[in-house]
């Protein structure tokens, strides 16, 4: 084994080993910066509480600030029992929180030497491998030299690797984005740094995590969102851990219109994504309605995420088109999960979401609409959140169908705003077409990824029964800038002339 090999220690947190390339560098110290809100003190306990319920690894918590009574009751909408580990010796506390009447300020030659000696005496008694120190800031506040903070930082990094344990501090930072902790020189000391941020950007908050610094070890660069939540803890969503190596499957399904099977090449592949863009009124849920109906047909589950309509609203658009939604329910075929986008950050949408396909094992997804969504999280949030859930889906091998709203009626520069269209397999727009004082809707598969289909930009029609889709529209050109004008048969013949040719398809 070469002697620049560095073991490391999976903290157990859900998805940041794989960022962190295996976890933390065992029996090193690591810092975790953060302003007030980033999640420092959850890491911290985290990083104990995995320890002990997925290694069996004991660990001691090291309190500067709030008391352990605080902790224990913080950490509990977590799911972690802190009493019961204590009182299995798992846990133990090192209370250092300031007393009350205690001087707040150290002088002369204070150090922490009294205060080693009850971490090192706690990590014997559990046989502790894992300790966690909240915060520096609240203990190194006391220190008016930052001289004195450096020394007695060393002092302290030196002192837990001699115990041979695997060690996370938290520290204070002012700003987002700036020094890395408040005395700015924490990060010196430690053997790595882990920056956890808190960002509100365009009114709407954002969490996520970089690993700075790791000493004689690899990692994965740049800022990774994460989310806190009940009985989970810390969730990290590493992006980099997509890979592009799932199945391709050339098994065609229905999209539940047989017209639009015909236009697609005999229909959607069974393992692609496709989005269907179009304006407010163009038949976007129809068609997600009819995607739902002929995956129950064919004896497929299909799952329906809505966020835009109620489910009442559903239900009775689904009757309207002679399709009943209800039934499909209590078949047990069928799941629809409606809810405001606002709810809840897209973060926690993408985990409740992979949550609802992994209990539910559907067919066929259909999300209703992607511009809803959109609205509230920033555009890199909004892109990350679905590179995640189409990768996620493809995995799976089924089908999903994603709607989304243009800005214009009659047209656009972009299938979509967030320029997401070329995470999909399949493109499909709808269209108002007006002509002659009258509003029409049109139709076009614009792409399709490993398949021959219709160029044709087709006008179709909705009533009861669905939709209907008709003939090409000949002799107008201009309807997905949105400026349909009428062009002479000449002009055309012309045109098409200047293809002709042996290899034309």
């Amino acid at each position: 084994m070469s002697e620049q090999f560095v073991e490391k220690l999976k903290t157990g947190i859900e998805g940041f080993d794989l960022i962190a390339e295996g976890g933390l560098a065992k029996g090193r110290t690591t810092l975790v910066s953060g302003t007030a809100g980033s999640g420092k003190t959850v890491f911290a306990a985290q990083f104990l509480a995995e320890g002990i319920r997925k290694f069996g690894e004991p660990g001691v918590f090291v309190t500067f600030e709030e008391t352990p009574e605080d902790i224990r009751r913080n950490v509990s909408s977590l799911g972690w029992d802190v009493a019961a580990w204590e009182a299995a010796g798992q846990w133990a506390f090192v209370d250092a929180s300031p007393q009350l009447g205690e001087d707040t300020v150290f002088s002369g030659s204070y150090d922490l030497g009294a205060l080693l000696a009850r971490i090192e005496h706690a990590v014997n008694k559990v046989s502790a491998q894992r300790v966690a120190m909240d915060s520096l800031g609240a203990v190194f506040s006391r220190f008016g030299d930052t001289a004195i903070v450096r020394h007695e930082l060393f002092r302290v990094a030196s002192a837990l690797r001699k115990m041979g344990v695997t060690s996370v501090m938290t520290a204070e930072r002012n700003r987002e984005y700036g020094d890395v902790a408040r005395y700015g020189v924490e990060e010196f000391v430690a053997d790595n740094v882990i920056i956890l941020r808190n960002v509100l950007d365009s009114e709407k908050r954002r969490r996520t995590v970089e690993v700075l610094k790791f000493r004689g070890t690899s990692h994965q660069k740049g800022e990774f969102p994460f989310t806190i939540l009940t009985e989970r803890g810390i969730v990290v969503i590493p992006l980099s851990a997509i890979e592009l190596k799932q199945r391709s499957s050339n098994v065609r399904i229905t999209s539940g219109n047989p017209a639009l099977d015909q236009m697609c090449g005999g229909g959607f592949f069974r393992d692609s994504i496709l989005l269907v863009s179009g304006a407010t009124g163009t038949g976007k849920t129809l068609m997600v309605t009819e995607f739902v109906a002929g995956g129950v047909r064919n004896d497929e589950r299909c799952l329906l995420f809505a966020f835009e309509e109620s489910r009442e609203q559903l239900f009775r658009n689904a009757v309207g088109w002679g399709v009943d939604f209800e039934r499909f329910e209590e078949e047990g075929r069928l799941k629809v999960v409606c809810e405001y986008p606002e709810v809840t950050s897209l973060e926690d949408r993408l985990i409740s979401m992979k949550a609802a396909i992994h209990a539910f094992k559907p067919n066929r997804v259909a999300v209703d609409s992607l511009s809803a969504l959109e609205r509230v999280s920033t555009i890199r949030g909004f892109r990350e959140f679905v590179i995640s859930l189409t990768s996620f889906i493809k995995h799976q091998e089924i089908a999903g169908l994603f709607t989304n709203t243009t800005p214009t009626l009659l047209g656009g520069e972009s299938v979509t705003e967030a320029h997401i269209s070329t995470l999909t397999d399949s493109i499909i727009l709808l269209r108002y077409v007006e002509m002659y004082g009258e509003m029409r809707r049109g139709l076009t598969v614009l792409k399709m990824r490993g398949s021959q289909h219709d160029k044709d930009i087709r006008e179709f029609s909705i009533d009861s029964d669905g939709m209907h889709i008709g003939k090409p529209f000949r002799n107008v050109g201009g309807i997905l800038a949105g400026n349909p004008v009428r062009v002479d048969p000449g002009e055309i013949e012309r045109l098409s002339g200047l293809f002709q040719g042996p290899d034309r398809i």
